[in-house]
């Protein structure tokens, strides 16, 4: 009986290691404005160090997002991409940190966090990046589930360069306006507080959103495309509200290693199933 108990045991330890174990940016704010200290808590700088290359070596870099669930910021589809330049549902850089709540890049406070698994949308370049840890204290970005009208006016926040392709060391806005809904992308164009504010490197991901005195913010796209910044006319932005089912169903099920712990729960749940029967039949003799 012991030895089977051994071998069980030693079953479960293999399969336990085998489930464990088994971007280039867009565009941030060009003539944009200092966001003022608290404001936006939601959004989130994403760190990449040690992204591969094509030419096996490895590079820095940073997209923008913003957290809409404890433990999940949406950001671009294509801040996670592979050395060949295809999207892919995991971290590909050797560490990936979300910074949280922190108005100043280097300043105090907030919440730093790694990612731990990557989501990828199929129909739109919008990700959603796991977080090992669930933030509290923050204020969530609630995300639409109707596109923005052409007109409308939405803000957008990131970490990304600025005008002279400075990095930005604060949070940077600016007001926009809707100029066309698509199918999957919005065309955006600046507003405020210049016509030619725009995203620039490193606001990939960054969040488009509604204001209304009435109620909380509300997410309709994050930063996916552009040409070089500052410039006058229209970025594109990936829309999230027809992607918000997909959304709500990741942030609300299992986490991406939940699935480990329920058949690691299952195994040891039968392997005490069988210890039991064994000592029944000994003592029943």
């Amino acid at each position: 009986m012991f030895r089977i108990l051994r071998n069980c045991v030693a079953a479960l330890v293999v399969a336990g290691i085998t489930v464990g174990f088994g971007a280039q940016p867009a565009q941030a704010i060009a003539y944009g404005e200092n966001a003022r200290d608290g404001a936006y808590p939601f959004s989130v700088l994403l760190t990449m160090t040690g992204l591969p290359t094509p030419d096996h070596g490895t590079r820095d870099s940073s997209c923008s997002g913003a957290l809409i669930a404890p433990r999940w910021v949406v950001t671009a589809g294509h801040c996670f991409r592979d050395a060949s330049g295809r999207r892919v549902s995991e971290p590909v850089a050797r560490r990936t940190t979300a910074t949280i709540g922190r108005v100043k890049v280097n300043g105090r406070g907030g919440h730093v966090t790694d990612v731990v698994g990557v989501h990828q949308s199929e129909t739109a370049d919008v990700a959603l990046a796991e977080l090992d840890e669930a933030v509290t204290g923050v204020a969530f970005l609630r995300v639409g589930t109707t596109p923005p009208s052409p007109g409308e006016s939405v803000r957008l926040t990131g970490f990304g360069l600025t005008a002279g392709s400075v990095p930005a060391t604060r949070l940077q806005t600016g007001r926009f306006t809707v100029d066309r809904v698509g199918d999957s992308l919005l065309e955006i164009s600046g507003r405020a507080p210049k016509d030619d504010t725009s995203p620039c490197p490193h606001d990939s991901g960054g969040p488009y959103f509604r204001e209304d005195r009435s109620g909380p913010p509300v997410l309709v796209a994050v930063v996916s495309a552009g040409p070089s910044c500052p410039h006058t006319g229209a970025d594109l932005g990936a829309r999230t509200d027809n992607v918000s089912d997909w959304i709500t169903a990741t942030t609300t099920g299992s986490s991406s290693r939940a699935p480990v712990a329920f058949i690691v729960a299952g195994m040891v749940a039968a392997l005490l199933a069988v210890v039991a029967v064994l000592l029944w039949r000994r003592t029943a003799r």
